[in-house]
């Protein structure tokens, strides 16, 4: 199959996907700091928080895998976490290796109060998805892009996130109208 993607097909390909990409992140970036910026969160701490929450604990190195980040800023921003009282670190009895983290009752509070807080039509990503809600009758569902993360980051990611989105739809929270108009729309389809 490569044999018939020339070079230049190829570089094209990679050249999109980065420039997309890369515009794509920088929305995200900078919705997700706005809305955690009244906690006094920065994206790899409130990062860390949801990756522990949804794991119900983790080791650094799943941290690290989970959240794409490097394993020293996983472990350097869960340090912060620590002395502001939101996680806590411990090591296994059988496990004495691996560094883990657990987050604390004040930490799984103020991770629901961000989830709480959230605001849809403050987020440029989700509001520029909505169009296509009307064209398509649902939100995007990224069946490309969930398939090419699951070849290069793996079947366990992809079941990491997965459990992290049924979390996500158990959370017991007030959901704004515009998000109820959603679900009722995607039943119906």
């Amino acid at each position: 199959m490569k044999d018939n993607i020339s070079k230049q097909e190829a570089i094209f390909y990679s050249h999109k996907m980065a420039q997309l990409s890369k515009a794509l992140w920088k929305a995200i970036e900078k919705d997700w700091q706005e809305w955690i910026k009244p906690f006094k969160l920065n994206i790899n701490e409130h990062h860390i928080l949801w990756i522990s929450y949804h794991l119900k604990g983790a080791s650094i190195s799943e941290v690290s895998k989970f959240g794409v980040m490097h394993v020293s800023t996983a472990f350097n921003f869960s340090k912060k976490l620590e002395e502001r009282g939101l996680l806590v670190f411990s090591k296994r009895e059988n496990d004495k290796r691996n560094t883990y983290i657990q987050l604390t009752e004040k930490g799984s509070d103020l991770l629901e109060s961000t989830l709480n807080e959230y605001q849809p039509e403050n987020n440029s990503v989700f509001k520029g998805s909505l169009p296509m809600t009307e064209m398509y009758g649902k939100l995007p569902e990224f069946l490309d892009l969930s398939a090419l993360i699951k070849e290069i980051y793996g079947e366990e990611y992809m079941e990491i996130l997965e459990r992290s989105l049924d979390n996500i739809e158990n959370l017991d929270m007030e959901q704004p109208a515009i998000i109820e108009d959603y679900k009722r729309q995607t039943k119906s389809s």
